[in-house]
């Protein structure tokens, strides 16, 4: 008796801190073979990250990820289902259980990693908020925007960092709020507002929906850090990983110069030893994921590398034109970087 009490007593405080969630490790990955699809939350229409294209189907760097975890967990990138949701949906649909994984050009933030039973499984995007203006406005900087009325979208990091900032600089500014991008980027085209703020691939995305995109500018301003990228349920560690390194496995492909187009050759006759334990040629590192061995494989030659991911949705060959910037690999001017797979 007295030992069940003390069972008891340790259950009861592992608990309390948190610790029963371990519990439930591999309930995600069961339940998504099971069902046989990953549920993928995206944003309600966001241009280069997730968006219906003309056929309706779900494009976007943000729709690739949840590709790409289909590609390693079922070998598949077509099992997956998208949940289009908005800002203020996105985090009650994921602790809800109602999606797998939220790809949703979200900012990795302390109080959402480790205060809302959430966690980032990595950094897609390296993104910022900006400010979008007309043209005719006749401002060239965030600090000319003393008194301006800006639309703000609600439910973002995006509210705080505005207001810090324009604080920090002695600025005044009135605040409209909308529940989407859409309505957001509509009323600066009405002129119910002076300024768009959002994160800058944000602003280009939605300068690209505008009836005249080359009447809009955003200004030159990057005030805060936006590491947008792919969060799951806190709790669930073996999903987790796999998100992670899905994630990986596409930067790690680009640096070592394997394509959607090679992977399959690079399998059979690599001799460089990082490339074929990548690809699975050499050892057995999709096990401890409970992946199959050729999990990287079907993802870089389904969906593509990181870079190829980036170009076919951002790049300069899109309506976007995005620079990679501090989205270039480390050794090439950026700062992605992924851990290698041995």
């Amino acid at each position: 008796m007295k030992m069940l009490k003390s069972t008891l007593a340790v259950m009861t405080a592992a608990a309390a801190l948190g610790l029963s969630s371990f519990a439930q490790a591999g309930a995600t990955l069961d339940a998504v073979q099971k069902k046989g699809f990953v549920q993928c939350g995206v944003s309600d229409g966001l241009p280069g990250f997730s968006v219906p294209d003309a056929k309706g189907t779900i494009v976007g760097i943000d729709a690739d990820v949840c590709r790409a975890v289909a590609a390693a967990v079922f070998g598949d990138a077509t099992k997956v289902k998208f949940s289009q949701l908005n800002a203020k949906e996105r985090f009650t649909a994921l602790q809800s259980g109602e999606v797998d994984v939220l790809s949703r050009n979200t900012t990795w933030t302390s109080s959402r990693d480790a205060g809302m039973g959430l966690v980032f499984a990595g950094v897609t995007y390296y993104d910022g908020i900006g400010f979008l203006v007309n043209k005719k406005l006749g401002v060239s900087s965030a600090k000319e925007l003393d008194g301006a009325t800006i639309c703000i979208q609600a439910g973002t990091t995006t509210e705080l960092n505005v207001s810090d900032y324009f604080r920090a600089n002695g600025l005044k500014y009135t605040p409209i709020t909308f529940d989407t991008s859409d309505e957001s980027a509509k009323s600066l085209e009405s002129g119910r507002c002076d300024v768009l703020t959002s994160d800058k691939s944000q602003l280009y995305a939605q300068r690209s929906k505008l009836a005249s995109p080359t009447d809009y500018v955003v200004l030159p301003e990057t005030i805060s850090k936006e590491p947008l990228g792919p969060v799951v349920r806190k709790g669930d560690e073996e999903w987790f990983s796999i998100v992670r390194w899905t994630l990986f496995a596409m930067l790690n492909a680009e640096e070592a110069g394997v394509t959607s187009k090679n992977v399959e050759a690079e399998a059979k006759s690599t001799k460089n030893p990082d490339v074929a334990r990548m690809l699975g040629a050499d050892g057995e590192y999709g096990k401890d994921l409970k992946l199959p061995k050729d999990w990287v494989v079907q993802i870089v030659k389904q969906v593509g590398n990181y870079g190829e991911v980036f170009e076919k949705n951002l790049g300069k060959s899109t309506p976007l034109q995005i620079d990679r910037g501090l989205n270039a690999l480390w050794n090439n001017g950026g700062i992605q970087y992924a851990p290698p797979v041995r």
